[in-house]
This record gives C-alpha cells, sequence and structure tokens, in this order.
C-alpha cells in the first residue's frame, strides 16, 4: 500500500489490490498512512488459483479498478 501512496501523492493514480482476508489490515494501514486509496478487494484465497480463475478473478474486478483509476 506505501507504493500505492507514494505514487498518487507524484499524481500517479493507482488502485491497491488486496483480498478480503486482509481488509482490515489494509484499512488500518491506511489510516497510520494517512492515506485514502482507490482500494479493490478480491476473493481469498488466490495462492493457488489456476490461470483461468485467476482471469475471471481480475474480470470481476476490472470495473472497480478502472474506476479506482479514473474516479481516484
Amino acid at each position: 500500500m506505501h507504493d500505492t501512496v507514494d505514487l498518487e501523492t507524484r499524481g500517479v493514480p493507482g488502485v491497491f489490490v488486496t483480498t478480503v482476508e486482509f481488509r482490515d489490515g489494509a484499512e488500518a494501514q491506511a489510516e497510520a498512512l494517512g492515506a485514502d486509496p482507490a482500494v479493490v478487494y478480491v476473493e481469498h484465497p488466490i495462492q493457488d488459483r489456476t490461470d483461468d480463475e485467476m482471469r475471471e478473478i481480475a474480470e470481476r474486478a476490472y470495473d472497480a479498478l478502472e474506476a479506482g483509476l479514473v474516479e481516484g
């Protein structure tokens, strides 16, 4: 998340992506950094997903990612 915040302060739009399992941690870190980055939460877990499953997750997250970049 720190990198996303750093890029945002430089005027480069970004979206932080993490799984729903890490929502509390991501929100706590954003608060600690004094930041309010665009965040997209995807389903958990992802480490053992097939390529096809990862594509499906990415396709479901696409609109939120795009909105986070355009509206952010």
